[in-house]
């Protein structure tokens, strides 16, 4: 077991790496922008270094000056928690060279997850499902139209190393494919790769994923599925697990799938396999190489700890529970609590937050890197905080997260609280009949105009 660690991250997954890192008697090394020099993580950790000015490609996305940090502080392992440099192979490969452990996958396999056409055709050979499409490398804007011609409108065009919903557009008919592609390309231009990748547009899908592990022994589990459907601008917002209304059977072929995809590419550590599911079937979209932001819903229906567990394989042990042992209890319910404005297209807010409240922990779990009198800034993401419900089913989870939502509040600052409050409010949410495209159709209800 290491002995201290740093976390190359900051914000409410830097304090989640550092509560269990305590618990396991591991010291705890922060990094910091300038603009975090009073945050929350640092306060937590046992010493924090700074690692530049405030936007992120100055300090959290500086490789060199993380691992100075990782040498000044004799830190012998990495946490990258998510976002940032936690996909970057790079990065893994830095760690490595300098002999510093990476608390993550090898950089082979991020490599092979990070071009989702190479990712595809990856899956395609290992048997897993994809969705009816184009990933190949020939990307004239003619070849493209025919191949969206031949799979049948509507079609999604995607950014083959995008994200977070960028580089995304849906097309109707052949008449406005020129544009969506070239608006695609703009967005993906971002990443530093404009190839795109053309799949049938799946009209009512939903997005489910399963959370996998592997050691570095050759054994790979899974740890059942969450159901993310619930999304504003192809971007999380409420995540559950179990999926409702997934039987046990379609339950273990997704969970195989998901394996097989794991071991295609020698996984090691903590991932996510992602499909689309649509009328029984379900299709690959992508594999993240690394921890979720949902991951909490995860470890309340399993009873376990994620995080230990990928600083345990990071160390070197092998996974602590086989596959049959693997249990799901209860039901749990997770919301992403934004400092965002709903009305105006959820624009990102920034202030002080001159007031904050939340549910008690009998209630519900709260995971957040902010406290009363912090202040929001635009270099980051705008999540103040993640609230999470469990109940010994689904109804028990729906009616703690709304009393846990009408606990917490927010003052100083605009938030998406009253927008979450109705979604978990709203009765095609409570009967489970959920979508990707829920809050799209349900908008006047959702965000009513004041």
């Amino acid at each position: 077991m290491f002995g201290k660690i740093l976390i190359a991250n900051r914000g409410e997954i830097a304090c989640r790496v550092i509560r269990t890192a305590r618990r396991l008697g591991i010291a705890t090394v922060a990094v910091y922008s300038e603009a975090d020099r009073s945050a929350l993580h640092v306060e937590l950790a046992d010493e924090a270094w700074p690692i530049g000015p405030p936007p992120a490609r100055d300090s959290y996305l500086n490789i060199e000056a993380i691992l100075e940090a990782a040498r000044n502080s004799g830190a012998e392992a990495v946490h990258p928690g998510y976002g940032f440099l936690s996909e970057n192979a790079e990065f893994a490969e830095a760690c490595e060279a300098a002999r510093v452990a990476f608390i993550g996958p090898p950089a082979s396999a991020i490599r092979s997850m990070g071009s989702k056409a190479e990712a595809k055709e990856l899956m395609r050979r290992h048997g897993v499902p994809l969705v009816p499409g184009y990933h190949g490398g020939d990307q004239d804007p003619r070849r493209l139209l025919d191949e969206a011609k031949r799979v049948g409108f509507p079609v999604l065009i995607k950014a083959s190393a995008g994200g977070g919903g960028r580089g995304m557009r849906v097309v109707s008919d052949a008449a406005g494919f020129a544009d969506a592609l070239a608006g695609a390309r703009r967005e993906a231009a971002a990443f530093g790769d404009d190839r795109v990748l053309v799949e049938k547009y799946l009209e009512r899908p939903r997005h489910i994923e399963v959370q996998v592990f592997a050691d570095k022994h050759g054994n790979t589990v899974h740890l059942f599925e969450r159901d993310c459907s619930i999304q504003r601008r192809h971007q999380k917002v409420l995540e559950e697990a179990p999926a409702p209304g997934l039987d046990a059977a379609r339950r273990s072929v997704i969970a195989e799938a998901a394996v097989a995809a794991a071991r295609a590419v020698g996984y090691v550590g903590a991932g996510t396999v992602e499909f689309i599911a649509e009328a029984g079937d379900f299709y690959f979209i992508e594999m993240n190489t690394r921890l979720q932001v949902e991951h909490p819903v995860t470890e309340a229906v399993t009873g376990l700890d994620l995080v230990e567990w990928q600083i345990r394989i990071a160390a070197g042990e092998p996974l602590p529970i086989y596959q049959h042992d693997l249990v799901l209890r209860g039901h749990a319910i997770e919301a992403r609590l934004y400092a965002e404005d709903p009305e105006r297209a959820f624009l990102p807010q920034t202030g002080t937050l001159h007031g904050l409240r939340f549910p008690p922990s009998e209630v519900a779990r709260v995971d957040t890197g902010v406290r009363q009198g912090d202040i929001v800034t635009p270099f980051y993401d705008p999540m103040i905080a993640k609230i999470v419900a469990y109940g010994e089913d689904r109804t028990a989870a729906i009616g703690r997260l709304q009393r846990a939502l009408a606990a917490t509040a927010v003052l100083g600052i605009g938030t998406n609280l009253e927008f979450l409050a109705r979604v978990a409010a709203h009765p095609e949410f409570v009967s489970g009949a959920v979508d990707t495209g829920f809050v799209e159709r349900h908008r006047a209800a959702l965000v009513p105009p004041r």
